[in-house]
């Protein structure tokens, strides 16, 4: 049974949604073409099949969580494009008043 333009004026005004005439005419066909196939989807036979969130199985793609030295701050500022007082210098943004 199709889903009408009535209907889906009704849906628009539970929603509060303010819908024409021709948006009405265009959303009725589509609407019923979305419960369509979600009735179809419904129909699928899964008795049997274990319910999954991954379409393949999972792995640990990071490597392991180990200690390592850091790096030194005269290691890191030397790859900074300026440095001052052992810190980054970045343009001012700001302007004080």
């Amino acid at each position: 049974m199709p889903i009408t333009r009535d209907e889906v004026a009704h849906l628009a005004k539970l929603s509060r949604l303010a819908l024409s005439d021709e948006e009405l005419d265009h959303l009725a066909p589509q609407l019923d073409q979305i419960i369509s196939s979600v009735a179809q989807v419904q129909e699928v036979a899964v008795e049997g099949i274990p319910p999954t969130s991954h379409a393949t199985g999972l792995t640990n793609v990071f490597r392991e969580d180990e200690p390592r030295p850091c790096l030194g701050p005269d290691e890191v500022l030397s790859e900074a494009p300026e440095s001052e007082l052992q810190r980054f210098k970045v343009p001012r943004i700001l302007v004080e008043e």
